[in-house]
């Protein structure tokens, strides 16, 4: 087998999307799962996105000069989240994930970061034991919600956009939860348009980079996610994630008419510290 690893670039988009939508929906096919991305077009764009974002480390495998796969580093903010990884489904089991792993491990270890972190499908057995005998730890299992606009308001908690001046708030939240900051993600979010923050007794306590797959949210208390959550007119891609350890918030996600579609392991290698709060991760981490 000669396969080659070398940066991604721009015009591989359109062959690792294809990729990357027929592997995730053949694994979620074959144990009686929706794919996380509903169609090539989807995927593409994804991909597209983040071989030309400056925040991400991409990684394209070649085996006999034929693209076969991809990996994904965010590098936005001091841990590192990886993902997505895919491979041509004709050329699973053949070691091209993990050298893939061991290219972003490899790139991450060199870049000197604290933590990687990953979210792994649970239902998919063999990530999660390539994951592990590569040396992550499982952390907590996560509940993929989604459903309809809960549309409704928590009392003494305000959601609003945020804006540039909220910058250091979030980030201190994020510190106080987590030991470290999402800083780059929320730089983006704010750009995009999709950042909002929730306030309590007249400061920030919370916020959200959206309410999505690829968003992450933050909050001093399980109330502050559920005002940030209750305020979301929709809950992009699969869904937003939950940690199932977190009773009150799950169960009050699911008294309001969400539903669990799939469940995920969070796996680090490195800093991790027991959030101090509550979270909702994204799917990178």
């Amino acid at each position: 087998m000669d396969l080659l690893l070398r940066p991604g670039a721009r015009t591989d988009a359109a062959e690792c999307g294809r990729i990357c939508f027929e592997a995730f929906d053949q694994i979620a096919r074959e144990h009686g799962f929706t794919g996380d991305l509903p169609d090539v077009e989807t995927a593409t764009g994804l991909v597209d996105t983040l071989l030309t974002h400056p925040g991400f480390y991409s990684v394209t495998a070649e085996l006999d000069g034929r693209i076969v796969g991809s990996n994904f580093l965010d590098e936005r903010s001091n841990a590192v989240g990886v993902g997505p990884v895919t491979v041509d489904p004709a050329c699973q089991n053949a070691g091209v994930g993990r050298r893939l792993m061991e290219d972003v491990m490899h790139r991450a270890e060199a870049r000197q970061v604290p933590s990687i972190r990953l979210l792994q499908a649970a239902y998919h057995c063999r990530s999660f034991a390539l994951y592990a005998s590569l040396g992550f730890e499982f952390r907590e299992t996560m509940a993929c919600l989604q459903g309809p606009p809960i549309g409704s308001t928590i009392p003494g908690y305000k959601v609003r956009p945020a804006t540039d001046a909220d910058r250091p708030a979030c980030n201190q939240v994020c510190r106080r939860v987590h030991g470290i900051d999402r800083g780059g993600e929320v730089s983006d979010a704010l750009q995009q348009g999709t950042a909002r923050v929730v306030e309590h007794g007249g400061r920030v306590t919370g916020y959200a980079t959206d309410l999505a797959y690829f968003a992450h949210a933050v909050g001093e208390t399980p109330e502050d996610l559920k005002a940030l959550i209750a305020s979301a007119s929709a809950f992009n891609g699969p869904g937003i994630l939950v940690p199932a350890s977190d009773t009150a918030l799950l169960g009050w996600c699911l008294d309001h008419g969400l539903k669990v579609t799939q469940l995920a392991n969070l796996m680090t290698i490195g800093l991790y510290s027991e959030p101090a709060g509550a979270y909702l991760p994204s799917i990178l981490y």
